[in-house]
């Protein structure tokens, strides 16, 4: 089979060409074609030349020549498939969990904008704007493939099936407790006529777990070990999209973390709902129930034996969840990267009642001091939210001077915004929308002060990064340990690999520090650095 575009051409030889000869010549020109051949035997040459038929007529490619191709080579086409994701890094393991389920199942997954046959979109629902880009982006996959059969699944999902099934386009909807078994629903998927189909049991009924990472980026992965939530806060709807909390088991958890590695990832992110109550910790941190299973720092612990992977990273824990030991753990560590999330929400009492978080901001204030105490060059980043219903100018004022006088490294600032079905949207005390995104804008400048005030003072000094491609074709990016980003003039081979740098200033954007490689003799690391050096060379 021939394909060709103005003077570029593609012979391709057919399943059943037996000529060696030709075979040979081909393997010489088409080194990515041979190396498919080589690793997946030539019946299924097929899959490819169906795949580059299928984009050289979508892009306008002519085939000039069809050689040997019987009917039945066409009928046996495979479907396409693309995904989108919306929302948090446990969405995006997610994805790459369905995407490789299709793969196993003789799908083919191409790009967004390459006009799938399938798309399946897997959203949030945290804020409004979710839901908004939910129906933006059913319109754009429409546009790409008019005729293509719209999956929707997520949070968004479970909590308004009804509601998506009406967007035009959308074919079928699956519930949390429906997402992972897609391939039962799609494959005698019909083009809906009207309202799409919806699967969407009772999130109570959920109560198994299924694990997930992501693929793709060869650098950094995002495992899965824990999913839903047994907290009440108010102004929260994850309790009712993803049900209960629920954890994997330590030997899983292992068994993906080894099976990541494989493909080459350096760094490993656990993520989670709550991920700190993995084993059902907060009650027994909180002393209403005696241990009787795996705790998260028990999870960690067993994981920072695993030689395979360099570096692992919390994603996110609860301040009443991320325990002395928890951090005690992490400053010993070698490869559990001196890095914390924390969320906060508010640095006003008042409203951590009324937003019914499980601690005061003493607490909050005690676990930062904590981490600094045993790890001062650490990074803490917090979740804020501006506009509860109830804060005052004054509570708003009480919340950024707590941050302000915290030793944290930046924030992530959430506007309120009204959900249904939580109890904070039946509040008096509406803060009007204009002054919600005040104090949203008020807080980010102060986390830009923060980020840039913690970069400032790891100026000089040597920490190791991981390499990853940068926008700029000229320039390497990075992230240190304790996660300050970098940039510097591109090296070829280092991407995916780990070694020191010094910090030298910001960059002309102040998104980043601008970077200069080391070597460990010469860097007057501290104890800890070489220690890390070490890891990653065996």
């Amino acid at each position: 089979m021939i394909l060709g575009k103005q003077d570029r051409s593609y012979d391709l030889p057919d399943a059943s060409d037996s000529n060696t000869n030709k075979r040979a010549n081909f393997q010489k020109s088409s080194p990515k074609v041979a190396d498919f051949l080589k690793n997946n035997g030539f019946g299924q040459v097929q899959t490819l030349c169906k795949y580059l038929l299928a984009k050289a007529i979508r892009r306008n490619f002519v085939p000039l020549v069809l050689l040997g191709l019987n009917q039945s080579f066409f009928q046996m086409t495979p479907r396409t498939v693309a995904f989108h994701t919306l929302g948090c890094k446990l969405n995006y393991s997610e994805t790459s969990a369905l995407a490789r389920l299709f793969e196993e199942n003789g799908y083919l997954p191409v790009k967004f904008d390459d006009g799938a046959d399938i798309y399946v979109l897997n959203t949030c629902s945290v804020t409004e704007q979710a839901d908004k880009e939910c129906k933006k982006i059913v319109r754009q996959a429409l546009r790409h493939h008019p005729h293509a059969f719209v999956v929707v699944t997520g949070c968004y999902a479970q909590l308004k099936p009804q509601e998506i099934a009406d967007i035009p386009g959308v074919d079928l909807v699956l519930g949390a407790g429906e997402k992972f078994r897609i391939l039962d629903y799609v494959e005698n998927l019909a083009k809906a006529q009207g309202k799409g189909m919806v699967r969407s049991g009772d999130v109570r009924d959920i109560n198994t777990f299924t694990s997930s990472f992501s693929f793709g980026d060869r650098t950094r992965s995002f495992l899965k070990v824990q999913d839903g939530c047994d907290y009440k806060c108010t102004f929260c709807t994850i309790p009712l999209a993803r049900g209960a909390s629920r954890s994997d088991t330590i030997e899983n958890v292992m068994n993906n973390a080894r099976q990541i590695a494989a493909s080459g990832v350096k760094e490993l992110v656990l993520t989670g709902v709550n991920l700190g109550d993995f084993g059902n910790g907060t009650e027994v941190i909180e002393g209403h129930r005696a241990k009787k299973e795996a705790l998260f720092v028990d999870l960690v612990k067993e994981l920072d034996t695993l030689d395979d992977v360099a570096r692992f990273r919390i994603s996110s824990i609860e301040p009443n969840l991320l325990t002395n030991e928890i951090i005690d753990f992490v400053a010993e560590s070698k490869r559990f990267m001196p890095h914390f999330h924390v969320p906060l929400q508010s640095g006003n009492d008042k409203q951590l009642r009324e937003m019914r978080r499980r601690y005061r901001r003493e607490l909050y204030a005690e676990r930062v001091a904590s981490i600094k105490k045993t790890m001062p060059h650490a990074c803490i980043g917090c979740d804020v939210i501006v506009g509860f219903p109830g804060e005052t100018e004054d509570d708003f004022l009480e919340t950024y001077r707590f941050i302000q006088q915290l030793d944290i490294s930046y924030l992530h600032v959430f506007t309120y915004s009204e959900r249904a079905n939580t109890l904070a949207a039946t509040m008096p005390g509406a803060v009007p929308i204009e002054e919600r995104r005040r104090r949203n804008h008020a807080l980010r400048g102060l986390s830009e002060m923060k980020r840039r005030a913690f970069y400032a003072e790891h100026f000089g000094s040597v920490r190791p990064v991981l390499f990853e491609q940068h926008k700029n074709p000229a320039l390497l990016s990075g992230f240190t340990d304790n996660y300050i980003k970098i940039e510097m003039p591109l090296e070829v081979g280092r991407v995916n690999t780990i070694a020191p740098v010094s910090l030298d200033n910001l960059t002309s954007t102040g998104e980043a520090c601008a970077a200069r490689a080391v070597s460990f003799e010469h860097s007057g690391a501290d104890a800890r650095l070489s220690q890390f050096s070490q890891v990653v060379l065996d």
